[in-house]
Protein backbone atom coordinates (compact mmCIF):
# COMPACT_ATOMS: atom_id res chain seq x y z
CA UNK A 1 0.00 0.00 0.00
CA UNK A 2 1.40 3.55 -0.84
CA UNK A 3 1.78 6.23 1.43
CA UNK A 4 -0.96 8.64 1.77
CA UNK A 5 1.81 11.06 2.84
CA UNK A 6 2.92 11.10 -0.53
CA UNK A 7 -0.31 11.75 -2.76
CA UNK A 8 -0.95 14.81 -4.63
CA UNK A 9 -3.83 16.83 -3.66
CA UNK A 10 -5.41 19.88 -5.32
CA UNK A 11 -6.67 23.11 -4.54
CA UNK A 12 -8.54 25.34 -6.33
CA UNK A 13 -6.19 23.92 -9.54
CA UNK A 14 -3.20 23.79 -8.06
CA UNK A 15 -1.48 20.59 -7.61
CA UNK A 16 0.41 19.44 -4.31
CA UNK A 17 2.92 16.50 -5.19
CA UNK A 18 2.39 15.70 -1.10
CA UNK A 19 0.71 16.26 1.81
CA UNK A 20 4.27 17.79 3.36
CA UNK A 21 4.42 21.24 4.29
CA UNK A 22 7.27 23.44 5.80
CA UNK A 23 5.37 25.08 8.87
CA UNK A 24 6.18 28.96 8.86
CA UNK A 25 8.69 29.75 11.14
CA UNK A 26 10.66 33.19 11.54
CA UNK A 27 13.91 33.38 11.32
CA UNK A 28 14.52 36.96 11.80
CA UNK A 29 16.85 37.29 8.86
CA UNK A 30 15.83 40.19 6.78
CA UNK A 31 17.42 43.04 6.01
CA UNK A 32 16.26 46.75 6.73
CA UNK A 33 12.88 47.34 5.96
CA UNK A 34 12.09 44.06 5.22
CA UNK A 35 13.79 42.73 2.34
CA UNK A 36 14.38 39.15 1.01
CA UNK A 37 18.07 38.28 1.97
CA UNK A 38 20.36 35.51 0.85
CA UNK A 39 19.52 33.56 4.24
CA UNK A 40 16.16 33.01 2.70
CA UNK A 41 16.94 31.61 -0.79
CA UNK A 42 19.07 29.10 0.57
CA UNK A 43 17.02 28.40 3.61
CA UNK A 44 13.52 28.08 2.02
CA UNK A 45 15.49 26.62 -1.42
CA UNK A 46 17.06 23.83 0.28
CA UNK A 47 13.81 22.59 2.19
CA UNK A 48 11.70 22.78 -1.37
CA UNK A 49 14.99 20.76 -2.70
CA UNK A 50 14.53 18.55 0.17
CA UNK A 51 11.11 16.98 -1.16
CA UNK A 52 8.38 18.80 0.98
CA UNK A 53 5.10 19.64 -1.16
CA UNK A 54 4.92 23.37 0.51
CA UNK A 55 7.09 25.49 1.80
CA UNK A 56 5.07 28.55 4.11
CA UNK A 57 7.53 31.39 4.52
CA UNK A 58 7.34 33.07 8.04
CA UNK A 59 5.21 35.41 8.34
CA UNK A 60 5.40 38.36 5.78
CA UNK A 61 4.35 41.76 7.62
CA UNK A 62 1.74 43.83 6.27
CA UNK A 63 2.50 46.97 7.99
CA UNK A 64 5.44 48.10 9.58
CA UNK A 65 4.42 48.19 13.12
CA UNK A 66 3.24 44.41 12.09
CA UNK A 67 6.33 42.54 12.65
CA UNK A 68 7.66 40.96 15.71
CA UNK A 69 10.92 42.14 15.70
CA UNK A 70 13.76 43.23 14.24
CA UNK A 71 14.82 41.22 10.57
CA UNK A 72 11.10 40.38 10.12
CA UNK A 73 10.63 40.02 5.97
CA UNK A 74 7.71 42.53 4.89
CA UNK A 75 4.91 42.93 2.12
CA UNK A 76 3.80 46.11 3.03
CA UNK A 77 5.93 47.85 0.35
CA UNK A 78 5.27 47.35 -3.45
CA UNK A 79 9.68 47.44 -3.38
CA UNK A 80 9.63 44.20 -1.47
CA UNK A 81 7.82 42.20 -3.97
CA UNK A 82 10.79 41.45 -6.53
CA UNK A 83 12.95 40.53 -3.58
CA UNK A 84 9.58 38.02 -2.75
CA UNK A 85 9.16 37.16 -6.46
CA UNK A 86 13.15 35.98 -6.02
CA UNK A 87 12.59 33.83 -3.41
CA UNK A 88 8.78 32.22 -5.22
CA UNK A 89 10.58 31.09 -7.92
CA UNK A 90 14.16 29.09 -6.35
CA UNK A 91 11.26 26.96 -4.74
CA UNK A 92 9.26 26.48 -7.53
CA UNK A 93 12.57 26.00 -9.81
CA UNK A 94 13.25 23.12 -6.70
CA UNK A 95 9.59 21.38 -7.08
CA UNK A 96 7.70 22.63 -4.19
CA UNK A 97 4.80 24.81 -4.02
CA UNK A 98 5.28 27.93 -1.97
CA UNK A 99 2.73 30.14 0.21
CA UNK A 100 3.08 33.74 1.66
CA UNK A 101 1.73 34.18 5.59
CA UNK A 102 0.61 37.43 5.63
CA UNK A 103 0.46 38.95 9.50
CA UNK A 104 0.04 41.77 11.94
CA UNK A 105 1.97 41.13 15.37
CA UNK A 106 -0.43 43.54 17.04
CA UNK A 107 0.50 43.78 20.45
CA UNK A 108 3.42 41.71 20.69
CA UNK A 109 5.54 44.11 17.97
CA UNK A 110 8.87 44.25 19.84
CA UNK A 111 10.50 47.57 18.12
CA UNK A 112 10.64 50.36 20.48
CA UNK A 113 10.24 53.01 17.65
CA UNK A 114 6.78 51.75 16.63
CA UNK A 115 3.44 52.08 17.96
CA UNK A 116 1.91 48.59 19.05
CA UNK A 117 -1.24 48.64 18.54
CA UNK A 118 -4.39 45.99 19.43
CA UNK A 119 -7.71 45.47 19.93
CA UNK A 120 -7.67 46.73 24.03
CA UNK A 121 -4.69 48.03 25.56
CA UNK A 122 -4.15 45.20 27.25
CA UNK A 123 -0.27 44.92 27.73
CA UNK A 124 0.95 40.80 26.75
CA UNK A 125 2.42 40.37 29.79
CA UNK A 126 2.78 42.58 33.31
CA UNK A 127 6.32 43.73 31.88
CA UNK A 128 5.55 44.46 27.97
CA UNK A 129 4.29 47.91 27.13
CA UNK A 130 0.35 48.96 26.95
CA UNK A 131 -0.39 49.23 23.56
CA UNK A 132 -2.78 51.68 21.60
CA UNK A 133 -6.34 50.32 21.19
CA UNK A 134 -7.43 50.54 17.66
CA UNK A 135 -9.92 53.36 16.57
CA UNK A 136 -12.23 51.85 13.84
CA UNK A 137 -10.19 54.03 11.50
CA UNK A 138 -7.29 52.24 12.23
CA UNK A 139 -8.53 48.75 12.15
CA UNK A 140 -9.87 50.05 8.21
CA UNK A 141 -6.58 50.24 7.77
CA UNK A 142 -4.97 47.21 8.60
CA UNK A 143 -7.92 45.78 6.50
CA UNK A 144 -6.73 47.20 3.98
CA UNK A 145 -3.61 46.98 4.25
CA UNK A 146 -3.85 43.00 4.25
CA UNK A 147 -5.63 43.63 0.82
CA UNK A 148 -2.94 45.13 -0.59
CA UNK A 149 -0.28 42.85 0.54
CA UNK A 150 -2.43 40.01 -0.74
CA UNK A 151 -2.42 41.72 -4.16
CA UNK A 152 1.49 42.11 -3.53
CA UNK A 153 1.87 38.13 -2.93
CA UNK A 154 -0.02 37.54 -5.95
CA UNK A 155 2.45 39.67 -8.24
CA UNK A 156 5.20 38.07 -6.78
CA UNK A 157 3.71 34.30 -7.73
CA UNK A 158 3.19 32.89 -4.87
CA UNK A 159 0.86 29.42 -4.73
CA UNK A 160 -0.72 29.96 -1.44
CA UNK A 161 -1.62 32.66 0.69
CA UNK A 162 -2.24 31.94 4.59
CA UNK A 163 -3.72 34.31 7.14
CA UNK A 164 -1.94 34.60 10.47
CA UNK A 165 -4.80 34.57 12.79
CA UNK A 166 -3.02 32.24 15.89
CA UNK A 167 0.13 32.86 18.56
CA UNK A 168 -1.51 35.96 20.37
CA UNK A 169 -1.09 38.13 17.07
CA UNK A 170 -3.62 41.02 16.27
CA UNK A 171 -6.07 39.11 14.73
CA UNK A 172 -5.58 36.37 17.22
CA UNK A 173 -5.91 39.33 20.21
CA UNK A 174 -9.39 40.20 17.93
CA UNK A 175 -10.49 36.54 18.65
CA UNK A 176 -9.72 36.22 22.33
CA UNK A 177 -12.03 37.23 24.71
CA UNK A 178 -8.54 37.50 27.25
CA UNK A 179 -7.37 40.18 24.62
CA UNK A 180 -10.45 42.24 23.28
CA UNK A 181 -12.57 43.65 25.96
CA UNK A 182 -13.87 46.49 23.18
CA UNK A 183 -17.66 47.34 23.58
CA UNK A 184 -17.98 48.57 19.82
CA UNK A 185 -18.96 46.48 17.12
CA UNK A 186 -15.27 44.54 17.30
CA UNK A 187 -15.93 43.36 20.73
CA UNK A 188 -17.92 41.63 23.01
CA UNK A 189 -19.60 38.34 21.08
CA UNK A 190 -18.11 36.25 18.85
CA UNK A 191 -19.63 37.64 15.48
CA UNK A 192 -18.37 40.47 16.77
CA UNK A 193 -14.87 39.49 17.67
CA UNK A 194 -14.58 37.27 14.06
CA UNK A 195 -15.61 40.84 12.34
CA UNK A 196 -12.29 42.05 11.75
CA UNK A 197 -10.90 38.37 10.51
CA UNK A 198 -14.35 38.16 8.14
CA UNK A 199 -13.06 41.77 6.88
CA UNK A 200 -9.67 40.43 6.21
CA UNK A 201 -10.61 37.67 4.62
CA UNK A 202 -13.04 39.71 2.64
CA UNK A 203 -10.25 41.67 1.51
CA UNK A 204 -7.86 39.32 0.37
CA UNK A 205 -10.55 37.81 -1.60
CA UNK A 206 -10.88 40.57 -3.35
CA UNK A 207 -7.22 40.63 -4.35
CA UNK A 208 -6.21 36.62 -4.14
CA UNK A 209 -8.75 33.83 -6.13
CA UNK A 210 -5.58 30.84 -5.02
CA UNK A 211 -5.66 28.44 -2.26
CA UNK A 212 -6.71 30.46 0.77
CA UNK A 213 -5.40 29.08 4.23
CA UNK A 214 -6.03 30.40 7.71
CA UNK A 215 -3.72 29.80 10.81
CA UNK A 216 -5.85 29.22 13.59
CA UNK A 217 -4.51 29.25 17.59
CA UNK A 218 -7.60 26.29 18.29
CA UNK A 219 -6.98 26.74 22.17
CA UNK A 220 -5.39 28.87 25.06
CA UNK A 221 -4.63 27.14 27.46
CA UNK A 222 -6.26 29.58 29.84
CA UNK A 223 -9.68 29.84 31.50
CA UNK A 224 -12.06 32.41 29.68
CA UNK A 225 -10.06 32.05 26.70
CA UNK A 226 -10.84 30.36 23.05
CA UNK A 227 -11.37 26.63 22.68
CA UNK A 228 -11.96 24.26 19.96
CA UNK A 229 -15.47 24.32 20.14
CA UNK A 230 -15.32 28.03 19.92
CA UNK A 231 -13.12 27.43 16.14
CA UNK A 232 -16.12 25.15 15.32
CA UNK A 233 -18.05 28.60 15.43
CA UNK A 234 -15.28 30.51 13.87
CA UNK A 235 -14.80 27.25 11.58
CA UNK A 236 -18.13 27.28 10.21
CA UNK A 237 -17.56 30.94 8.84
CA UNK A 238 -14.27 30.50 7.57
CA UNK A 239 -15.71 28.04 5.60
CA UNK A 240 -18.69 30.39 3.94
CA UNK A 241 -16.20 33.20 3.64
CA UNK A 242 -14.06 30.50 0.52
CA UNK A 243 -11.49 29.51 2.99
CA UNK A 244 -9.78 26.34 2.00
CA UNK A 245 -7.68 25.21 5.01
CA UNK A 246 -7.59 26.10 8.39
CA UNK A 247 -3.49 25.46 9.67
CA UNK A 248 -4.44 24.01 13.81
CA UNK A 249 -1.94 25.78 15.95
CA UNK A 250 -2.43 26.59 19.19
CA UNK A 251 -1.73 29.03 22.43
CA UNK A 252 0.11 32.95 21.71
CA UNK A 253 -2.44 34.73 23.34
CA UNK A 254 -1.14 34.53 27.46
CA UNK A 255 2.29 33.21 28.64
CA UNK A 256 1.38 29.97 29.86
CA UNK A 257 3.64 26.33 30.04
CA UNK A 258 1.56 24.27 27.70
CA UNK A 259 2.32 20.78 28.45
CA UNK A 260 3.27 19.56 24.58
CA UNK A 261 3.93 15.85 23.08
CA UNK A 262 4.33 14.41 19.76
CA UNK A 263 0.97 15.24 17.95
CA UNK A 264 -0.84 16.80 20.69
CA UNK A 265 -2.62 19.48 18.27
CA UNK A 266 -3.51 17.26 15.98
CA UNK A 267 -7.31 16.00 17.89
CA UNK A 268 -8.41 19.84 16.95
CA UNK A 269 -7.68 19.81 13.15
CA UNK A 270 -9.38 16.26 13.60
CA UNK A 271 -12.24 17.47 15.12
CA UNK A 272 -12.67 20.68 12.53
CA UNK A 273 -12.31 18.85 9.50
CA UNK A 274 -14.88 15.89 10.58
CA UNK A 275 -17.12 18.64 12.20
CA UNK A 276 -17.45 21.51 9.33
CA UNK A 277 -15.86 19.36 6.44
CA UNK A 278 -13.50 21.50 5.45
CA UNK A 279 -9.17 20.52 4.91
CA UNK A 280 -7.27 21.01 7.85
CA UNK A 281 -3.38 21.02 8.98
CA UNK A 282 -2.07 19.78 11.53
CA UNK A 283 1.05 20.78 13.26
CA UNK A 284 2.84 20.15 16.66
CA UNK A 285 5.92 18.31 17.00
CA UNK A 286 5.09 15.72 14.33
CA UNK A 287 8.73 14.10 14.06
CA UNK A 288 8.60 10.99 11.71
CA UNK A 289 7.17 9.82 8.43
CA UNK A 290 4.99 7.10 10.43
CA UNK A 291 3.68 9.56 12.52
CA UNK A 292 2.69 12.03 9.86
CA UNK A 293 1.47 8.99 7.88
CA UNK A 294 -0.70 8.34 10.56
CA UNK A 295 -2.43 11.28 10.67
CA UNK A 296 -2.99 11.85 6.97
CA UNK A 297 -4.22 8.14 6.36
CA UNK A 298 -6.53 7.91 9.18
CA UNK A 299 -8.22 11.08 7.89
CA UNK A 300 -7.28 13.80 10.67
CA UNK A 301 -5.94 15.96 8.71
CA UNK A 302 -4.93 16.61 5.62
CA UNK A 303 -1.84 18.05 5.45
CA UNK A 304 1.19 18.17 8.16
CA UNK A 305 3.16 21.18 9.02
CA UNK A 306 6.40 20.25 9.92
CA UNK A 307 8.83 23.16 11.86
CA UNK A 308 11.86 21.98 14.17
CA UNK A 309 12.22 18.55 12.41
CA UNK A 310 12.69 20.06 9.23
CA UNK A 311 15.16 22.82 10.52
CA UNK A 312 17.41 19.91 12.04
CA UNK A 313 16.69 18.10 8.30
CA UNK A 314 16.21 19.99 5.36
CA UNK A 315 15.52 16.07 3.66
CA UNK A 316 13.07 15.41 6.39
CA UNK A 317 10.53 14.89 3.40
CA UNK A 318 12.93 12.35 1.97
CA UNK A 319 13.91 10.71 5.31
CA UNK A 320 9.99 10.05 5.84
CA UNK A 321 9.70 8.67 2.06
CA UNK A 322 12.59 6.08 3.22
CA UNK A 323 10.90 5.18 6.40
CA UNK A 324 7.68 4.13 4.39
CA UNK A 325 10.04 2.56 1.76
CA UNK A 326 7.67 5.27 -0.95
CA UNK A 327 9.99 6.17 -3.83
CA UNK A 328 10.01 10.01 -4.50
CA UNK A 329 10.88 12.22 -7.26
CA UNK A 330 15.12 12.74 -5.46
CA UNK A 331 17.11 15.30 -7.18
CA UNK A 332 19.70 13.59 -9.21
CA UNK A 333 23.06 15.07 -7.86
CA UNK A 334 21.72 13.39 -4.89
CA UNK A 335 21.10 9.60 -5.65
CA UNK A 336 24.26 8.53 -6.16
CA UNK A 337 24.44 7.91 -2.51
CA UNK A 338 21.10 7.86 -1.53
CA UNK A 339 19.40 4.90 0.94
CA UNK A 340 19.17 1.45 -0.07
CA UNK A 341 15.95 1.55 -0.43
CA UNK A 342 16.18 4.12 -2.68
CA UNK A 343 18.68 2.58 -4.64
CA UNK A 344 16.78 -0.31 -5.27
CA UNK A 345 14.04 1.34 -7.34
CA UNK A 346 13.55 2.12 -10.66
CA UNK A 347 15.08 5.87 -12.21
CA UNK A 348 12.59 8.16 -11.43
CA UNK A 349 12.45 11.77 -13.43
CA UNK A 350 14.62 14.33 -11.94
CA UNK A 351 12.48 17.51 -10.56
CA UNK A 352 13.23 20.66 -11.72
CA UNK A 353 16.75 22.63 -10.93
CA UNK A 354 17.37 25.19 -13.68
CA UNK A 355 17.86 28.68 -11.74
CA UNK A 356 17.29 31.58 -14.50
Amino acid sequence: MSAKLFSPIVIRDVEFKNRIVMSPMCMHSAGDEGFVEDFHLVHYGARALGGAGLIMLETTAVQPNGVTGPGDIGIWDDAQVPGLARLVKVVQDFGAKVGCQLGHAGRQMSIASRTAVAPSPIPFTENSRVPSELTLDGIQEIVDAFRRSARRARDAGFDVVEIHAAHGYLLNEFLSPLANTRTDCYGGNHENRYRIVREVIDAVRSEWQGPLFVRISSTEYREGGNTPQDYLIYGRWMKEQNVDLIDCSSGGIAMVKVDSYPGYQVPAAELLRSELDILTGAVGLIENGSQAEEIVRNNRADFVFVGREMLRDPFWARTAADTLRTPIDVPPQYTRYGSAWQRSQPALPAAPLTLR
